[in-house]
Formats: structure tokens, C-alpha cells, sequence
């Protein structure tokens, strides 16, 4: 007990950092009835196929320690969206280097995670509730005092809440237990990796001098852009040539669609808002006399902005309203007005107003008994002998609790749904006087309060606040509906579809190369079964209505292309590899154009029809150098800055911008020491930030397959 009680002190736990960053996840929603027709795969790593009820046990493990973790329940489409993706990645990637890592013999053995434990220092001990109170460390011995008392938990009679907490507890650190094992092989194998790459005394003296060797240039150029498209003739056998040299750039490892579609967005129509407009006002009108339950009223006028019967801070108000709150004396009502930023129609009246104390300090018995009676008399009881002398704090130890003193502010319960006992406790806390003490009595229970301290005087307000949204009405749903889906049937297919949108009124949008591991089209929302319909039609085919967004959007698509797996087709990279062409030969041309024009020195070559020029300084080997006259970075600025004697004309350049001449002018040495062992620690360093992109080439040779969107 005395472990849980350290633990629950903390608060709330924070999210949990996975060493190396893999393990990151936020909960997901339930997985899908599976059709009869359907593979019952989510996918395959290196031939061994994942099942879709192994994939959801992984959602659902990762899912109650999130929600452990960070004490919550409500997630967004966002975040079950993040949780699917993190999960599968996280999946294939332990998969690769437990695949690798029997092959080479690696294990990670029981006594290595038990030494990470007893160190304490591995990242993802540090983020766990086992830490020392003083010194925020990973403390094992608490570990170990909770995993005593979690087995002998089946024998205690703990209440109900306890018994919950403490199997969170187990499943998390049970989760957490694995992640180390898997982590510490992925540690094992990318250190056996970097290991390979050796720095050595020869690259580490290459790399200094890279680095601290610097030279600066005179630059001129004639930019690509200083030839006209028009003057350069592409061949399609030329462009075949290069696609031809080039086709292993154009692989892709999964197949991906090119769509086309139409995203209705459905708005209020001038009638909705003139409906919403006079709703507003006759609430207003009621607002204005004396309506006696504020909330009730509120509530029927159908605004956004509850009302509670409580002095709030204007952090609790509508920045629209605050804006407008001094124009109204109390009592007073203003609007209905128009609020774009949220597209509202807006009212509210100031019922009151006070100055009072922002934070308050109190202390408090939580007093109860077998029933209410009871429960009334033990409070009289206890109230009537604090009032007499007796020690706050010791009758509350003899109950059972601390009686200590504690600050609550209005930023501990503004914006939070406050009513009924919970509105009565916390206007109590509030308009006691300081010093006085109070018997508050609850449905469940008796509470006898003691106001200690008040500070932070500020005004607070009671508004009542009607906030309308501006939204269609259903009529004006179907009638946007109904006109869509005429216009989908009289075009059926892809070619209508692109000839007749514009007409209709419609913006026909494109999509290449939409992925099956998305999860919609267009950023919409609940598109997703929209995504799988595309990656089951055929090109040209066109798909039904979908509704989706927030019940706010409708949706069509066609399926324009079909990118299969392997080599991207000719026709798609024709036109980046005509830029590259148009590129090339510009660069002959300039070059040629330079040759007959038998410049010899930079002042010549500077005096060129549409040449720019420019002064290249601090350059080094290292870094690409970046030229304003071409406003491009010149990576052979820098190597020729390298090994160009002063004073010396180049040979004519191609580069990234134009083609160029550059002489160096000036070249030193930045006032820096060679030392061997550190220049060789960085280059290792550096070596196994490459190493650790070997998971991309494992994924490569694995074959992965995902098909999870047929079934998330």
C-alpha cells in the first residue's frame, strides 16, 4: 500500500518515451467486422503474415497503456490514426532485426534486462511512476516493493478503485518490460552494424581539412534561365534513353493510384442563417427580462457556451464576448451580432459581477457514516468540536486523512463541466470568508471546510452567453445532396466526370500517388472507405456518394492511374526527365555559346550577354555553398574551392543554376587544431547515424506487405 500511495502521489503520469524513439502510441478504435471474402491478414513481414486479430491484441496492449499513462479516455480520428500506423511500423521494424538477429546469434538474455533495471538509468525506466520522490530517479526498489504487492493483491481485500489502479499498473510495466527486450536487441544489432564503418587517421585529417580550409571565389554565370525553353529540341527517343539510364531512380516498392475527385463542402444557405437569426433574437428578448433559471435557458437556445451559475474569469468566456464586455453595463444584454472567426450568432447578457479572490487556500474532512442520519450527526459532531478547540488536522488523521491545507484557483475548474454537487463545493471554497469554516453537506457524504488563505483579488463575471452556429439546415443538406448525386449518375465514368464538373459548378481535384497506408483522401475525415474502394476499382471507374467529413462533406472519386509495383511507367516520369534533358542542354548550349565566344579571362566571361556575377566567400569542401546570382546551392563551388590554385581560371561548370567559371581569390585556414581522437570520434559518430538507416534496407529485402486498409 505504502508503494501505491508514493506512486498515486505523483499525479498525473506522463506519456511514456520508448527508448530510441520507436514507441510512441496513442489509442486506436475497434477493428472491423471481417467480410467472408477477405484475407484475414493485416500483412506480411519477410513471408510471416500478421493476423488481423494479433494486430488489434497489439492495438488494444499499446491502447490501456496510453490511457494509463495519460489518465485518458477520449481520443480524436488523429490519434487512433497515429496509434495503427505506430503499431504496424513498430511491428515490421522488431520483426527485421529479430529476423537479422537470430541469424547472427543475438539474444538478449534475462540477466541483461535485469542489469538495465538495477542501473536505472536506461530512458524508459526514467518516464515510469517507479521514481524517488527527492530525486525524480528510477527506483527499483520501489518496482520491486510493487510487484511484491501485486502478488499477494488476490488475498487483500482493497477497495475497488485500488485493485483497478494496481492492474493498470502491472500491464503496464509488463509492456514496458517487453519494450526493453526488444529495444536492447535493436541497441545489439545497430552497434554490431556501426561497428563496420571504421574512422581512421587518413579520412579524420581529410575531414578537418574539409572543414577548416577555406577559400573565397569569384563567380560568373550564365543561368539556364537565360536560354528559352523554345531554343532546345527533345527527342522522345532521347527522353526513352535517359529513362532507360535512369529506371532504377524510378522504382517504388508498393503500388499507389492517381485519383480524381469532387469534395462538396455543404454550408448554410441564406434562409438557414436568417432561421438561426431570428432564433437568436427571440432568446435574446428572454435573456433581456428576468428568465430566473439562466441555464435552462441557455440550454434551450441551443448555444455552445453553457452556463454556470458561477464567478468566472473572462479566460472563461469567448474571446468575442470578452471583446465586448465592457460595453454592457450589468444586467445588460448585447447583440445578436455576427462572429466570423467562429461563424456564430451571438448574444449574452452580464448578470453580475465581483471582485474576489482568484486563489484560494483551504483544508477539509471528508465525513461519512452508514447512512445519511448518521452521516449528519458525525459531521455535527466533528464541526461542533473544531469549533470548540480541537486540532483540524488531528481528527482528520483520526478519519482516516491528512487534513492539510491545499490552493485551488479559478484555472483548476473553469471550462469543466460544473453542476450539481460539484458547482455547490467549489462556490462554497469561493465565497467563504477567510478563516470561517463551513459544514457542507453533499449527497454522498459531509464535507467540513476551512478557508485558510485568499489572494489574487480580480474581477469575475456571471455571463450568460447564447452562441448559435451558423449551420445547414436538413433541407439544405438534401438539396445539395440530391443535386450531387444527379450529377454523379449522369456521369458515370472518368471521362464524363473531368468534362462536365465544371459546368455543373463542381472543382475536379487531383490526388497522385495515394498510398493504401493512408487513411483518407484529401484530409477529409471518414473517407476511408472511399480509400478502400480506390484501391479495389479499375482506371477510369468512378465511385458513389460518400457522406463523410463531420456529416458536412460529400465526396466522389475516380480512379485516374494505377502504379504498380516496380518500375514507374514512361509516362509518368516523362516530364522530369524532359527538365533534366532541358537542363543538360541548355548547359551544352551555354558552353558552346562560351567556346565561340573564346573568353579566356573572368573579366571576359563576366562581360557575356545575360552572364551574372558573383563573390563566393567562407567556402569550404564540407558544406555546399549557396550562390544569390543563381539562387542555388552549388555543391562544385565547394569541391572546386578545394583543389583551385589562386588566381586561377576554371573551365567552364555545369551546375545546379547555370554554368559557371569560378577563380579563387583569397584561401585560409580557420584557427582551429587538428586532434586525431576527437576528428575520429566524429566521423564515427557520423558513421553510425548512417548505420542506422540499415532498418530501410531491411524493409526493402523483406517484402512487406500492408493491407491493413481493408480492414481500419
Amino acid at each position: 500500500m505504502a508503494t501505491l500511495q508514493n506512486i498515486r502521489s505523483k499525479g498525473p503520469l506522463l506519456v511514456i518515451v520508448i527508448g530510441l524513439a520507436l514507441f510512441a502510441f496513442i489509442a486506436g478504435d475497434a477493428w472491423k467486422v471481417l467480410q467472408p471474402h477477405q484475407s484475414h491478414d493485416v500483412g506480411e513481414v519477410d513471408g510471416e503474415a500478421l493476423s488481423v486479430q494479433d494486430y488489434q491484441k497489439l492495438v488494444e496492449e499499446y491502447t490501456e497503456v496510453i490511457k494509463f499513462s495519460k489518465g485518458s479516455s477520449a481520443l480524436t480520428d488523429e490519434e487512433n490514426n497515429q496509434i495503427k500506423d505506430e503499431v504496424w511500423r513498430n511491428y515490421v521494424n522488431n520483426k527485421l532485426i529479430e529476423n537479422e538477429a537470430k541469424k547472427l546469434g543475438l539474444v538478449v538474455s534475462k540477466a541483461e534486462i535485469q542489469a538495465i533495471i538495477d542501473a536505472g538509468v536506461h530512458p524508459m525506466l526514467q518516464q515510469t511512476p517507479f521514481r524517488n520522490p527527492q530525486t525524480g530517479a528510477f527506483d527499483k526498489d520501489m518496482l520491486k516493493k510493487f510487484l511484491v504487492d501485486y502478488s499477494k493483491m488476490s488475498g487483500m481485500q482493497m477497495p475497488a478503485q485500488y485493485t483497478e489502479y494496481y492492474e493498470s499498473l502491472y500491464k503496464f510495466w509488463s509492456f514496458l518490460e517487453k519494450q526493453l527486450i526488444q529495444t536492447r536487441l535493436a541497441e545489439k544489432y545497430r552497434a554490431l552494424v556501426t561497428k563496420s564503418f571504421l574512422a581512421n587517421s587518413v579520412n579524420a585529417q581529410n575531414a578537418f581539412d574539409a572543414r577548416v580550409d577555406q577559400a573565397d571565389l569569384l563567380l560568373a554565370a550564365i543561368p539556364y534561365s537565360a536560354v528559352a525553353d523554345s531554343a532546345v529540341v527533345i527527342k522522345d527517343s532521347e527522353l526513352k534513353d535517359a529513362y532507360a539510364k535512369k529506371k532504377e531512380q524510378f522504382k517504388q516498392y508498393v503500388e499507389t493510384r492517381n485519383i480524381k475527385f469532387i469534395d462538396v463542402e455543404v454550408t448554410a444557405s441564406p434562409e438557414d442563417r436568417e432561421d438561426i437569426q431570428k432564433d437568436v433574437t427571440e432568446y435574446t428578448e428572454q435573456l433581456a427580462g428576468e428568465p430566473g433559471d439562466y441555464a435552462m435557458l441557455v440550454r434551450a437556445a441551443g448555444s455552445d457556451v453553457p452556463y454556470v451559475d458561477l464567478f468566472c474569469t473572462t479566460k472563461a468566456l469567448p474571446a468575442d464576448v470578452v471583446a465586448r464586455l465592457d460595453s454592457v453595463s450589468v444586467g445588460g444584454v448585447y447583440g445578436p451580432y455576427y462572429n466570423a472567426s467562429d461563424n456564430t450568432i451571438n448574444s449574452f447578457k452580464k448578470v453580475a459581477v465581483a471582485s474576489m479572490a482568484d486563489s484560494v487556500q483551504y483544508r477539509q474532512i471528508q465525513v461519512m457514516a452508514e447512512d445519511a442520519a448518521k452521516t449528519a450527526a458525525l459531521a455535527d459532531s466533528i464541526y461542533t468540536a473544531i469549533k470548540g478547540g480541537a486540532d483540524f488536522v488531528e481528527i482528520a488523521k483520526k478519519y482516516g486523512q491528512t487534513g492539510e491545507a491545499t490552493w485551488i484557483s479559478s484555472a483548476n475548474y473553469e471550462g469543466a463541466q460544473l453542476d450539481g454537487e460539484n458547482l455547490k463545493y467549489v462556490n462554497t471554497i469561493n465565497t467563504t470568508g477567510k478563516n470561517e469554516m463551513v459544514n457542507l453537506n453533499l449527497a454522498q457524504a459531509n464535507v467540513i471546510l476551512q478557508v485558510m488563505d485568499k489572494k489574487d483579488v480580480t474581477t469575475k463575471y456571471k455571463v450568460a452567453v447564447i452562441k448559435r452556429p451558423v449551420v445547414f439546415s436538413k433541407e439544405t443538406y438534401s438539396k445539395v445532396y440530391n443535386k450531387f448525386s444527379s450529377f454523379i449518375s449522369a456521369n458515370p465514368d472518368l471521362e464524363k466526370l473531368m468534362a462536365n464538373a465544371e459546368d455543373a459548378g463542381y472543382k475536379l481535384l487531383d490526388r497522385n500517388d495515394l498510398y493504401s497506408s493512408e487513411h483518407g483522401i484529401g484530409g477529409i475525415r471518414g473517407t476511408k472507405e472511399a480509400l478502400r474502394w480506390a484501391f479495389s476499382a479499375k482506371v477510369g471507374e468512378v465511385s458513389g456518394l460518400y457522406e463523410c467529413g463531420e456529416s458536412d462533406h460529400m465526396l466522389v472519386v475516380g480512379v485516374s492511374a494505377i502504379i504498380p509495383e516496380g518500375y514507374r511507367p514512361f509516362a509518368l516520369v516523362k516530364d522530369e526527365l524532359r527538365m533534366e534533358l532541358l537542363r543538360d542542354k541548355k548547359a551544352e548550349k551555354i558552353m558552346a555559346d562560351m567556346k565561340a565566344a573564346g573568353a579566356t579571362t573572368f573579366d571576359q566571361y563576366k562581360a557575356m550577354e545575360e552572364a551574372v556575377s558573383d563573390s563566393v566567400k567562407h567556402v569550404t569542401f564540407a558544406a555546399p555553398a549557396y550562390v544569390p546570382a543563381l539562387r542555388s546551392s552549388e555543391p562544385l563551388v565547394g569541391a572546386y574551392a578545394s583543389v583551385g590554385e589562386l588566381n586561377k581560371l576554371s573551365s567552364p561548370i555545369k551546375g545546379n543554376g547555370g554554368v559557371f567559371v569560378l577563380q579563387p581569390y583569397a584561401k585560409e585556414k580557420l584557427n582551429d587544431t587538428f586532434e586525431k581522437d576527437t576528428e575520429e570520434a566524429s566521423l564515427q559518430n557520423r558513421y553510425a547515424r548512417m548505420a542506422s538507416q540499415f532498418i530501410n534496407d531491411l524493409y526493402l529485402k523483406a517484402d512487406v506487405k500492408d493491407e491493413r486498409y481493408l480492414f481500419f
